[in-house]
């Protein structure tokens, strides 16, 4: 009998949606499956206020953990011999409550020594996130043996209105009457099915090491070389923000609000300027830097980590 544990946070519930479809298909007789759904002890509620939107900026970058829900107790004393954790991106970081599980003690109980497969919901930036995650599974002595990443399809500008207004109105409909649908598509969704039969085979036979490359093969990633860029150089400016935010302000001040409004209008400008200035400086370098690209887009895909 294989033990099959799935870990999720999902504020809005597409990626629970994801989630059930791939797990949809490892049902068998021989396979017990498990869920654990995180749940923070101050909810984040949805729809999002602007407020408390912009105030996750700190600990969501900084990956400052919250108190959650604990896993029932014969849910941590089970080995498993796969865990799937479902995880979003919040400020190019993994979102506060599935960094909150990776760094309680309940994680490293039951990620030792335990293959992880990955799955993400994102806009569209999530390689930094990734990063970050894989270094939080290397903590807990867990091997992370695959990642599926679905995002929203749409180009970079338009997503980020479209994106804003769900997490704002939670309304998943089309913005203004004929912007595309935020978030993934439904269809992309209704597809995650095919993720299932791969990990199925792989966990009946033993033989996780591959499995990467199968889901790759199926469209589990989709490297886009310059929103990798963006995402890492975004990172760097992100850091300095959240250490001059930090550094001002304490949570809950009146001075906290001032300067995550600063970081707002700076983030603004960022997406509406820096970003294509990034894209354009991507597409004049990009021949010059066609070598490095193809192994960043190899390594992004894969699921090593760099040193």
């Amino acid at each position: 009998m294989k033990e099959v544990l799935v870990v999720y946070y999902s504020q809005t519930g597409q990626l629970a949606d994801i989630i059930t479809n791939i797990v949809s298909t490892l049902k068998d007789e021989r396979i017990t499956i498990t869920y654990h759904r995180i749940l923070p002890k101050k909810p984040f509620e949805f729809p999002w206020k602007d407020e408390d939107f912009m105030g996750a900026f700190p600990d969501s970058f900084l990956q400052v953990p919250h108190e959650i829900n604990e896993p029932e107790p014969e849910t941590m004393n089970k080995k498993y011999d796969l865990v799937i954790l479902g995880h979003q991106v919040w400020y190019l970081s993994p979102s506060i409550p599935v960094n909150s599980f990776l760094k309680s003690d309940a994680a490293i109980k039951i990620l030792q020594d335990t293959p992880v497969i990955t799955v993400i919901g994102a806009r569209n930036m999530w390689y930094q996130a990734q990063e970050k995650l894989k270094r939080l599974l290397l903590e807990c002595n867990a091997k992370l043996v695959g990642n599926i990443v679905l995002t929203d399809r749409n180009i970079n500008n338009i997503s980020v209105l479209t994106i804003e207004y769900w997490m704002m109105t939670g309304k998943k409909d089309h913005m203004w009457g004929f912007l595309p649908k935020p978030g993934v598509s439904d269809k992309d969704i209704a597809q995650a099915v095919k993720f299932g039969p791969p990990i199925k085979e792989a966990l009946l036979e033993n033989n996780l090491e591959n499995l990467q490359q199968k889901l790759v093969a199926l469209g589990a990633v989709n490297v886009k070389i310059a929103l990798a860029m963006t995402d890492k150089r975004g990172n760097v400016i992100f850091s300095k923000w959240a250490a001059l935010v930090t550094k001002k302000s304490e949570a809950g001040e009146e001075s906290r609000k001032r300067w995550l409004r600063y970081f707002k209008r700076y983030l603004q400008f960022a997406i509406w300027i820096i970003a294509p200035v990034v894209f354009i400086v991507f597409l004049l370098t990009y021949i010059p830097l066609y070598g490095k690209h193809q192994k960043d887009k190899k390594y992004y895909s894969s699921v090593a980590l760099r040193k």
